[in-house]
Parts: structure tokens; sequence; C-alpha cells
């Protein structure tokens, strides 16, 4: 059994142990919030963020500005840099862009090549149905059914309000979803209004 007793500074072994506790929680929370600072945007259920044609990515080589800047990636799915031609960006993740670049610039002409890439600007999105101006429109970051829904001019008065039908890029399924500002719309995302039942 140990003794608790209390030191010169006052601290009884008791309370050492209850310091040290709070210390691991606060460690354990700090390491808990940079995995979630490093963890992959997502906006809905297993959903992540990948390249397609119609973006356009800011691609930074660090250390060599000849080969940085703006790419669109072009109707096959690939953005084409200086020197190395063609890389595949349609279905990557940022991540695994940046990684395709550094090997093929590596395999020639780069020793341990560094290579960042941003989206500047993403493929639009289209909207259809009970909408005043149904159509493609530009994407910003964040848009929510209800902005999808303005942009498309506001609901018709036939328009049912509580509820859209969003299809993702590259899927067959519409999935019904609430018309709020919870419900998240993505690049090439096909967000369809239906007409409510009278």
């Amino acid at each position: 059994m140990i003794a608790i007793r209390e030191t010169k500074s006052g601290w009884t072994l008791a309370s050492s142990a209850i310091a040290c506790f709070l210390m691991a929680l606060v460690l354990l929370g700090f390491s808990n919030f940079a995995h979630a600072q490093n963890a992959p945007v997502t906006g809905s259920a297993g959903y992540v963020y990948r390249l397609d044609s119609g973006d356009k990515v800011q691609v930074t080589v660090y250390g060599e500005p000849d080969l940085s800047g703006p790419y669109d990636v072009d109707g096959s799915g690939f953005i084409r840099l200086p020197l190395v031609g063609q890389i595949q960006a349609a279905g990557l993740t940022l991540k695994e862009f940046e990684a395709a670049a550094e090997a093929k610039l590596s395999v020639k002409y780069l020793v341990n090549p560094k290579v960042s890439a941003e989206v500047t600007n993403y493929r639009p999105f289209s909207i259809l149905g009970e909408v005043n101006k149904p159509g493609e429109y530009p994407y910003e970051d964040g848009m929510t059914a209800l902005n999808a829904v303005a942009l498309g001019g506001g609901f018709t008065y036939r328009a049912d309000q509580d509820s859209v039908y969003v299809r993702r890029k590259g899927s067959a399924v519409e999935e019904k979803m609430p018309a709020n500002e919870k419900t998240l719309v993505f690049p090439g995302d096909t967000v369809r209004v239906d007409e409510r039942i009278f």
C-alpha cells in the first residue's frame, strides 16, 4: 500500500498523480486536434475530393519556378507539366497527384523533388428541375444545397423546398437530401429540385 505524505512544497502523491493525468488529457487532445487538421477533407460519409477535368490546379515545384504555375486538368484527365509532359490527375487526390508528379520529375530531371498542389478553381456543378435558372454554375468552396438553389435563381412556385436530389460526380445514383445549409454540394455534382406534391 502506497503511503500518501505531504512534500515540502505542499504537494501530495495524489495531487501529483492528478496533475500527470490532466497533462495526459491535454496532450491527447492536442494529438487529436493535429490529426483532425491533417485529415482528408470530407463533406459526406466517405467523400474525399478527387481531381477531374475542369479543375485548375496551382502546382509548385520547390526551387523550380519555371515548372511551377497554374495548370488545367484537361478533357482527358491529365495535367501537362514542362519537361515531363502529361501526368494523370483525374481520379487522384491532391496528395496522390503530388506523389505522381514527384515520381515523374525524379526519373530524369530532379533529385528529390518536392511538389505541392492546390485547387484554385473547381469544376462547375449543375442544378436542374424546379429552379428559375437551371444550368451549370461555378463551384464555390463550402457550397450547400441552399447556395446551389440561390445560384439557380431560387425555387419555382412548384418546387419541393424541403429536399433536393444530389448525384455525385461519377455516380449513377441520386440521393435525396434535405434542402438546407447542412447538405454539402461538391464540384461536378448534379442537384435536382423536384416538384412538390400538391
